[in-house]
């Protein structure tokens, strides 16, 4: 806990403590989401969730309201991937979990949707940190001037940069 919320009486930091956790629960599947376009397996996912919960945690005292908290939770939260993201790339990597699993499927299971998604996620991990960010923001039906408050650029640059990811994909899936 930082020196912030060791300092606070206690009924408030208790109060501070119950907004926080309410407000994460509430909004919990942005950071999951965002785990799931910076990871590969489980266990990352979940040491991500983590790190950005402490993050959050950290920076919740300094939350204005001025944006909504879903807001600044993207931003915190795509943030923390983003520096994490950068630091792992210096790692050796490791089997993908989910090449090793087994899959047992029902034969009336129609896995067409399910490999054009992996397809589509493939594509956008290829892409730079920041366009990740924006084709995810985008896919969450986040209006520009969200995506431009949450990712710190103009609107205008916002739409620029979305033209440009959509023909990066385009490209990368139909080369």
């Amino acid at each position: 806990m930082g020196t912030y919320q060791k300092n606070l009486p206690t009924t408030l930091n208790k109060e501070l403590e119950h907004r926080f956790v309410t407000e994460l629960e509430n909004n919990q599947n942005i950071v999951h989401k965002v785990c799931s376009l910076y990871t590969n397996d489980r266990d990352s996912h979940k040491d991500l969730f983590q790190e950005i919960t402490i993050q959050l945690w950290k920076a919740y005292p300094k939350f204005r309201g001025d944006a909504k908290f879903s807001t600044w939770m993207y931003r915190v939260a795509l943030n923390t991937a983003i520096t994490l993201y950068r630091k792992s790339k210096k790692r050796v990597q490791t089997q993908d979990y989910d090449s090793v699993i087994f899959r047992i499927k029902a034969d009336e299971y129609d896995d067409t949707q399910e490999k054009q998604l992996k397809l589509m996620y493939n594509a956008i991990k290829q892409l730079g940190d920041i366009d990740k960010a924006l084709v995810f923001l985008y896919l969450e039906d986040k209006d520009y001037s969200e995506i431009s408050e949450t990712l710190g650029i103009t609107e205008v640059n916002a739409r620029v940069k979305m033209n440009r990811v959509k023909n990066k994909l385009r490209t990368i899936l139909n080369p």
